[in-house]
């Protein structure tokens, strides 16, 4: 059984900063990409950002770029999203997800249908 579990949401303060980590069992193959996806309340969900493992290419929402850190460490199958500078529209519940297809094409890292695999998602709040 594959699961996903995502960690690390809390409240923070604006300029502020929380790890999220996304610990993933159970997958059939050792190539698989990880992807992070949030959806605030009455939007759509978005596309945070990938890695691939099998070639390490990461991928980023421009919402995101230059604040938000995907990285991973393949002997605990575990991704972080290190997430700095937070904003106020960074508030979200926080989802990891698996997809077998790696590496992942980028006109497709955000994009939720690729993806196969949820786990439940971490809340992050962060306030002005």
């Amino acid at each position: 059984e594959v699961q996903l579990q995502a960690s690390g949401g809390g409240s923070v303060q604006a300029g502020g900063r929380l790890r999220l980590s996304c610990a993933a069992s159970g997958l059939p193959f050792d190539e698989y990409v990880i992807g992070w996806f949030r959806q605030a309340t009455g939007k759509e969900r978005e596309g945070v950002s990938s890695i691939s493992r099998s070639d390490g290419s990461t991928y980023y929402a421009d919402s995101v770029k230059g604040r938000f850190t995907i990285s991973s460490d393949n002997a605990v199958r575990t991704v972080y999203l290190q997430m700095d500078n937070l904003k106020p529209e960074d508030t979200a519940v926080y989802y990891c997800a698996a997809s077998l297809g790696d590496p992942v094409p980028e006109q497709y890292f955000n994009v939720a249908e690729y993806y196969t695999y949820w786990g439940h998602g971490t809340q992050v709040t962060v306030s002005s």
